[in-house]
């Protein structure tokens, strides 16, 4: 069964929090988290970041800058800055959610503020759902350069329901 599939049928379990609550203060934990969270969704793992931080209503990522995350004029692309704020803001949710509960992004939004040179750090802090009743969330992801200057703020417009739920 793939990383994916348990996490999807994971029953009244929070397998993402589970996960991380397991293996991060092992010596590489936190890179064994990241590459799971990649093994479980492909595209996420293109981008190479780093789940540094992770707690309730709380995620910190990191994108180091290289050639593989650059565009044209030698900056941090746009769409590698939207992917590690929707890696972000969905660890942040996905840590924070009741065992019964799942979510996914149904729109986001994106503040270009700079060009985006060196690491890249995401921070979110986002509502934490109490329960798995039919909800939207609005999640924000701040994205700062190596200086501190904020280069991006996203804004997810995530969903949370019950596992039960289907459509």
């Amino acid at each position: 069964m793939s990383l994916a599939s348990r996490i999807a049928d994971s029953g009244n379990r929070n397998f993402i929090k589970e996960l991380w609550d397991r293996v991060h203060a092992l010596p590489g934990g936190t890179r064994i988290f990241s590459r799971a969270i990649g093994l479980a969704a492909p595209y996420t793992s293109t981008i190479g970041a780093h789940v540094e931080v992770l707690r309730r209503g709380h995620a910190e990522v990191t994108l180091r800058d290289r050639k593989a995350v650059r565009n044209h004029i030698q900056c941090v692309h746009a769409i590698a800055l939207a992917n590690l704020a929707e890696l972000a803001g969905n660890v942040a949710v996905a840590y924070s959610l009741p065992g019964d509960a799942r979510f996914i992004v149904a729109g986001m939004r994106l503040d270009y503020k700079k060009k985006a040179r060196g690491t890249i750090r995401a921070t979110c802090d986002c509502p934490v759902p109490e329960t798995s009743a039919r909800h939207e969330y609005e999640v924000e992801v701040h994205m700062f350069d190596e200086s501190g200057q904020e280069v991006t703020t996203a804004w997810l417009r995530t969903l949370v329901g019950s596992k039960k739920e289907r459509g």
